[in-house]
This record gives C-alpha cells, sequence and structure tokens, in this order.
C-alpha cells in the first residue's frame, strides 16, 4: 500500500463538503487517509501495450466493490530500481548473458532512474561500492555484476528482502525490483511466505526472469511468478540465453508506460487485512485489453 498523503487543500475541502465547526469550539481538522496507489499495465489481443486510454477507460475495484479513482497519470516519471542477480553455482555459465541484459536495461530505462544490484548465492552482497548507493551508468553497474563470483547455493529470499530495504535510500516514489534467477532457493533464513506477505504491504514492482534448463534441479518457476504476480510484475522464462537482452529491454519499456492509478480506499475492514483489487479498461475501438496490476494489498503501514 502506499504512504500517507496529506490531501492537497482543495480536495480536502470538496471531502469535507459543507462541514462546519461547532460554535465556540476550535476549528480543527484532522485527516488521516491512504492513497492506493497502483502501477498499471495494459496490453490488447496482441500483447502490444496500449498507451493512449483516459482515466475514464478505467474500473478499479477492492475486494468486488467499485472505487473512485482520485488520481490518473500516465507519464514516464523516473524510478527507483534494484537488480538482483543470482551467482549460485548453477548460473556460472550464464553471467556474462545476464550482464549484457541488464546494460540493455540500463540503456533502455529513464535516464534519470536510480539504480542498484544485489548479488546473491549462500551470501548477499551489494555489488556498488560502499560510497554508491545508486547509479545509472551502464558501465558501473555491469562492473558491480560482474565483481562477484558464480559459486554455492541460493539464497534468494535473503536477496529480495535485503534489495527491497535497499529501495528506500531512493528518492523516486515508484519501485522496482528485476529479479534474474533460476527461483530455486536452498539457502534464505527468510521464507517465500515472508516475501510475499511484505509484497502484500508494498507498492514495489518485481519482475523476474528465469534462466535454467529443464535439467536444471535448482528450478523453480513457480516462486518466480508467485513474485512478480502478486506485485503487479511479469514473469518471463526464455527460451534461449540471448532472448534475456529483448526481454530486459520489454521490461523497461513496460515500467516507462504505465499508467498510476490512486484511490481512496472505501473499504471498512480493519488495519492488517488483505483487500482484493482488480482494474479493467475498455475504450471503443480497443478489441479486449488486458490489464496488469498488483493483486491486492494489506492495510497497513506501507513499506514501500
Amino acid at each position: 500500500m502506499a504512504p500517507r498523503l496529506t490531501l492537497p487543500l482543495l480536495l480536502l475541502a470538496s471531502l469535507l463538503g459543507n462541514a462546519k465547526p461547532k460554535p465556540q469550539e476550535p476549528f480543527q481538522i484532522s485527516v488521516n487517509v491512504h492513497l492506493v496507489l497502483l502501477n498499471t499495465t495494459v496490453r490488447d489481443r496482441r500483447g502490444v501495450a496500449v498507451s493512449d486510454l483516459s482515466e475514464q477507460a478505467f474500473e478499479v475495484y477492492e475486494d468486488g466493490v467499485r472505487q473512485t479513482i482520485r488520481l490518473f497519470k500516465h507519464e514516464d516519471i523516473p524510478v527507483t530500481v534494484g537488480l538482483v542477480i543470482d551467482h549460485s553455482g548453477s548460473m556460472r555459465q550464464k553471467i556474462a548473458d545476464v550482464i549484457a541484459a541488464a546494460g540493455t536495461f540500463v540503456l533502455s530505462s529513464n535516464p534519470d532512474d536510480q539504480m542498484f544490484v544485489v548479488n546473491f548465492n549462500e551470501n548477499v552482497t551489494f555489488g556498488l561500492p560502499s560510497s554508491v548507493l545508486l547509479s545509472s551508468r551502464s558501465e558501473e553497474l555491469a562492473r558491480a555484476i560482474s565483481n562477484t563470483p558464480t559459486a554455492g547455493r541460493t539464497a534468494l529470499y535473503d536477496a529480495i528482502i535485503q534489495a527491497r530495504k535497499r529501495l528506500q535510500t531512493g528518492g523516486r516514489d515508484k519501485k522496482v525490483l528485476i529479479v534474474i534467477s533460476d527461483g530455486g532457493d536452498n539457502a534464505s533464513t527468510h521464507t517465500l511466505a515472508e516475501v510475499l506477505k511484505m509484497a502484500q504491504y508494498s507498492s514495489t514492482l518485481v519482475y523476474a526472469i528465469g534462466i535454467f534448463d529443464e535439467s536444471d534441479p535448482d528450478r523453480n518457476p513457480g516462486v518466480l511468478r508467485k513474485l512478480a504476480g502478486a506485485t503487479g510484475g511479469e514473469a518471463f522464462f526464455p527460451a534461449q540465453l540471448h532472448d534475456v537482452l529483448a526481454i530486459c529491454e520489454r521490461i523497461a519499456r513496460d515500467i516507462r508506460n504505465q499508467y498510476t492509478i490512486g484511490y481512496f480506499s472505501s473499504n471498512e475492514k480493519g488495519q492488517g487485512t488483505y483487500r482484493a483489487i482488480r482494474v479493467s479498461a475498455r475504450a471503443n475501438g480497443k478489441g479486449k485489453l488486458s490489464v496488469r496490476t498488483r493483486a491486492g494489498y494489506t492495510a497497513g503501514e506501507d513499506t514501500k
């Protein structure tokens, strides 16, 4: 769920309507609301991104109840991105392609994006120098990936937890993780349930790229699908290693062409309860449209 926001005065006035203070009592307004933010991708029947829809084309439902859209934007805004790269032994023959793909992602992204690298095998490390928290330089980010040897086991869940914490050092409201792994965790202290629970409190998008052979005993595509699907991201499983380049380019375009939709929940459920989200879109002449956004959220403090 998105962070607490102070309502603009005009919107506040419209929400309060004609409310008046009681006579002889000090006039004081206390507003504590949460704006639910959705990063939304729309595609047509052919899978092509649809980027010319108006606010009126969208309907948002929470637990089956239609919500009133209060914020609508469609612009290329800079984001904070964490590149979470598997360096376990099973990735040894693939890491050169991963580095090239990460470079493609950087070059296809908004020049004002902030990025960092989390490398992991059974240990989790940050790839950039300690004096550099974030970067947008492709050569610096490539070095941050290549400086870690590929060996050992896989602590995927621990890496995602650490990456989400590092995201908070970024100054961009929109936050994304790109996870490149075989999906098989065999070394984490954290669990998949913990990672998915954290996702329910957050508006962070997760895109996953599963790189493995069918004979790879460490592969776990189901985990990568769950991680991406819970956040409104997407999981990819390239048939060939060289396809990773095109996938990274597509993810960069996806991020830059999303709609940002916000609403104040009318749900009367208490804090700590899960609310399911569904977004639909339709427009004349567009045919059937598919909408991808996060599946829901748990009401409470946002972890971004």
